[in-house]
């Protein structure tokens, strides 16, 4: 009875190590943080290189576009600590001064590098009730 005790329970750990290996190093890749520009520019070189995605709001007056070409710059700012970023691509429609935006990408000594579709802008006023607009029926 013992031998099969042993037989069981090796088997368990074995399976056990095999499957938080493979969680590991699954999870590892994909792993992406979500933080805001003022906590990653607290400590800046703790952060270089990591996957991120970053929120904040586009500085005014900030973003550059290269003649003929995708590329631009612009800076993002939140709580009074801003990032420069750098996109190659087309930026959605409500991308401009003042929006909100989430960013995926790199930060690096150089400011943050936004990845391909890696800018998501909304425009809050689009979506929120207009003052003395019709209230809901509760119905749809």
């Amino acid at each position: 009875m013992k031998h099969k005790a042993v037989k069981i329970g090796l088997t368990t750990f074995v399976l056990a190590i095999t499957f938080g290996g493979l969680l590991y190093t699954t999870m590892a890749e994909g792993t992406e943080y979500y933080k805001h520009v003022d906590e990653v520019m607290a400590q800046p070189g703790s952060w270089y290189g990591k996957k991120l995605q970053l929120h904040g709001f586009v500085v005014p007056d900030s973003i550059m576009k290269r003649k003929n070409s995708l590329d631009y710059q612009f800076q993002v700012q939140s709580n009074g600590q801003i990032v420069s970023a750098t996109y190659t691509g087309i930026v959605p429609d409500t991308f401009k001064s003042d929006s909100e935006v989430v960013l995926k990408g790199t930060l690096s000594a150089e400011g943050f590098h936004v990845q391909p579709n890696g800018v998501m802008a909304k425009c809050p006023s689009k979506y929120e009730a207009k003052p003395g607009g019709a209230k809901p029926s509760g119905t749809y």
